[in-house]
Formats: structure tokens, C-alpha cells, sequence
């Protein structure tokens, strides 16, 4: 698509949405991804020259319309497909590029969508591929606005979706990733939003809500549930200098509460079909776990023996948590600290060690938990580990000023 699209008097954001929507369309009708996205192109810069002076009553079957007129006209020539040419070519309906009435047979606006969501998520592309291209044709960002949020060069990026459509180039698309990997997806663009300077956390809600839309499966409502009672917090996570605020800290007065009371109202209608059959996934438990944090009106009223709790579920779902999910056992040792006591929990990160002792969260839990037991010596050495680790700035900088400010402790106290 064009990096950026300008037409006068045409909203748009609005000829964005366009974009997944038509793109979905054709490909669902059997159009090749990368043919069908070249052709829509075109049709996009026609739309730059004629609709300045005859806006269509329809923009969406306007550029379906136009964009199937130029996958046609690409074929010509190919004998295989000449009777399919001439059935399209008859249609009355291509006969005006200013036409206005929608396709028949047009499928939901919300279903092409996620059609082209899962499409994005073929089990034949990389985690990197399917969310570059889920970006691209299903969020409507341009290659560098997706370049700038993964910090990477535009190039970089042109290169990683071009390689993702040539994956998928001349392959029947009868096989879209599955509902699991999809969920991976969004919340994969949810948590590298956060760090983004693109808005990459509301494209990934945008999705969640219509994925749970069509799908009455729980852990598509606990992802959404979980990005909105993260998302809740967001406006006290950085002071007013842009410096992260732990979550022991932050205002609370700051939390959306609105998002909040939905947060809580979708993840209780995922838990409510639950059964010892089929306990709560990964998403449910870790959304019940935000929900005890953004319950609470201090840190202090924190329910740390019901988090612990959640915790356990969580570690059970992996048969080895400690090499498969050491970021759970991580958040349980925290739990732990906070309801066994900090020997505990730290005797907890005792065990992950060799698997990921070398990463700065493990020293980072470690210097809270030395702090939770009073040693300000060991926690600001733990922290000053965490930070030399660190490969993010804003977060570097954060576990400094925690070395810093369990140091400045460390020497009141000797003073008294």
C-alpha cells in the first residue's frame, strides 16, 4: 500500500479501514495475497485521481471493483485462466471506475477482517513474519510506521513482509494459523506497543475486540480482558519526566476505571464457562492476576495470597515451568515474597538460576525481594546487576535509580 494516502475531501483514517477489508475480500474469493495487495494498489492510486472530482457512493466496492478490473487485465495472457477472465470481464459492473454500488455477495466487513487476521498467522510463516504482515494488511500501518515501532530501519521491515508474501505467494490459503497462534499474535503487538512510538496497543485491543466477537472461545475474551486491565494503568507508568513508575508507586487515581469495570466483565464471562474439564488458559489466569492488582486501592491492600494462587495455576499449565516459563515462576517467587516472605521467594529464584541467571529480571526480582526483606545492601547490588544487563534505556535507567535510591537507604540506615 502507499506509505501515505492523501486524497481531498476523503477522511483518511477511514480509507485506511478500507484497506483490510477489500484486501480480505479478494483474497477470500481465491486471489493470490501478493497479487491481490499489488492490484489494490493500483486501485488506490486511481482513487488519488478520480475521486477528487466524483467521489463514489460506495469507496469500499469502488476500490473492490477497480482493484479486480487490474487483477484481471494482470492475467490476460494466461490461457489456463481465460474462461475466469471473460466470466469477470462481463460483469456490467466493472464497466465504471466511479461506480458505487457494493459487490453482491460481499461478505461482513468484521468477517474479512479476521479472515485475514488468521491468513496473516499461516503456520508457514515466522512469529516475526505474521506480525509484520498482520500490521501491514490487517492494522493498515504503512511499513515504517511497523519499521519505527520494532525500532528497526524501514528497509529492514519492507524486506521482512516481502518475504512473508512471497511465503505465501501461489499457495492456496486453506490453512490459516489457528486461534492459539493467532492470540499470540495480538498479544505479542500488544506488549511491543508499549515500548513503541506507534500506538500499537490500541490496534492490538481494536483486533482482540473483534476476534471475541467471532469466537465464543474464553481465552480470546481473557487476552482481550488482559490488555484492557493492563492498559487500564497506563496513564500513571511513566512520571511526568517519561521515567517508569513500579506499579507499588503509580497513582492510582490515574487508572481508567472504565476499562477497568470491562476488563473485569469480560474476564468473568470467560471464567463463567469454565469447567474442571477445561480450566482457565494462560490468558484467563494472567488476566485474574491484573485484575487482584487493579483491585486494589494501595499496594498494601493487594490480595497476594489470591495472586499466589492464580500463580500456581499458571506454572501447572507448563510441564516444565522452569525452562518453558520462567517469566510465570518469576511473578510466583514475587507472590511468594509477599505471602511466605522474602526468604521464600527468594529461595524460589534459587531455582531458576541456571536457566535464566544471567538475564537482568531475575536480578531485578531479586533486588525486590532483598528490599522486601530489608537488606538494602543486597537489593542495590541486584538491582545495579539488573541494570548493567538491561538492554532497554527507559528500563536500564529505572533499575539505576532503584540501585540508587536502595544504596541512599543503605547509608541511612548506617547513620542512625
Amino acid at each position: 500500500m502507499p506509505d501515505r494516502i492523501e486524497v481531498d475531501g476523503v477522511d483518511e483514517g477511514a480509507l485506511r479501514a478500507l484497506v483490510p477489508r477489500v484486501l480480505a475480500g479478494l483474497v477470500r474469493r481465491g486471489e493470490d495475497f501478493n497479487a491481490a495487495e499489488d492490484a489494490l494498489q493500483a486501485a488506490l492510486l486511481d482513487a488519488l485521481r478520480v475521486w477528487p472530482t466524483q467521489p463514489p457512493r460506495d469507496p469500499r466496492a469502488w476500490l473492490t471493483t477497480v482493484a479486480t478490473r487490474r487483477l484481471v487485465d494482470a492475467r490476460r495472457g494466461q490461457t489456463a485462466r481465460q474462461r475466469r477472465e471473460d466470466a469477470v470481464l462481463s460483469d456490467p459492473r466493472l464497466s465504471d471506475p466511479s461506480l458505487s454500488d457494493p459487490a453482491q455477495g460481499a461478505t461482513e466487513e468484521g468477517d474479512d477482517t479476521l479472515f485475514l487476521l488468521f491468513l496473516c498467522c499461516h503456520p508457514d510463516l515466522s512469529p516475526t513474519s505474521q506480525v509484520a504482515l498482520t500490521l501491514r494488511a490487517v492494522g493498515g500501518l504503512t511499513t515504517r510506521e511497523i519499521a519505527d515501532a520494532f525500532y528497526v530501519p524501514e528497509a529492514t521491515m519492507a524486506q521482512r513482509i516481502s518475504r512473508a508474501k512471497r511465503t505465501l505467494h501461489g499457495r492456496r490459503l486453506d490453512r490459516p494459523g489457528d486461534l492459539a497462534v493467532v492470540l499470540r499474535v495480538l498479544y505479542l503487538i500488544y506488549t511491543t506497543g508499549h515500548g513503541s512510538r506507534v500506538d500499537l496497543t490500541g490496534e492490538a485491543i481494536r483486533l482482540a475486540r473483534q476476534l471475541t466477537l467471532a469466537t465464543d472461545e474464553p481465552e480470546a475474551r481473557g487476552l482481550l480482558a488482559l490488555m484492557l486491565l493492563n492498559h487500564a494503568r497506563l496513564p500513571a507508568r511513566l512520571d511526568a519526566d517519561g521515567r517508569i513508575v513500579t506499579l507499588d508507586r503509580q497513582d492510582r487515581r490515574l487508572w481508567d476505571t472504565r476499562q477497568i469495570a470491562e476488563g473485569v466483565r469480560v474476564l468473568q464471562s470467560a471464567l463463567a464457562v469454565q469447567t474442571d474439564d477445561r480450566p482457565p488458559g494462560r490468558y484467563q489466569i494472567e488476566a485474574a492476576i491484573a485484575a487482584l492488582h487493579d483491585d486494589a486501592t494501595s499496594a498494601e491492600e493487594t490480595d497476594w495470597p489470591q495472586i499466589l494462587a492464580w500463580y500456581d495455576d499458571l506454572v501447572a499449565l507448563t510441564a516444565d515451568p522452569f525452562r518453558d516459563d520462567p517469566a510465570a515462576v518469576l511473578g510466583r517467587a514475587v507472590a511468594v515474597g509477599h505471602v511466605l516472605g522474602p526468604a521464600a521467594g527468594l529461595r524460589e529464584t534459587d531455582r531458576l538460576r541456571e536457566t535464566i541467571g544471567d538475564r537482568h529480571r531475575w536480578h531485578a526480582v531479586r533486588g525486590h525481594l532483598h528490599q522486601l526483606a530489608g537488606d538494602t545492601t543486597a537489593a542495590a547490588g541486584a538491582y545495579a546487576e539488573a541494570a548493567h544487563r538491561a538492554t532497554d534505556v527507559a528500563e536500564r535507567d529505572h533499575l539505576i535509580r532503584l540501585a540508587a535510591r536502595a544504596r541512599a537507604s543503605t547509608i541511612s540506615n548506617d547513620e542512625r
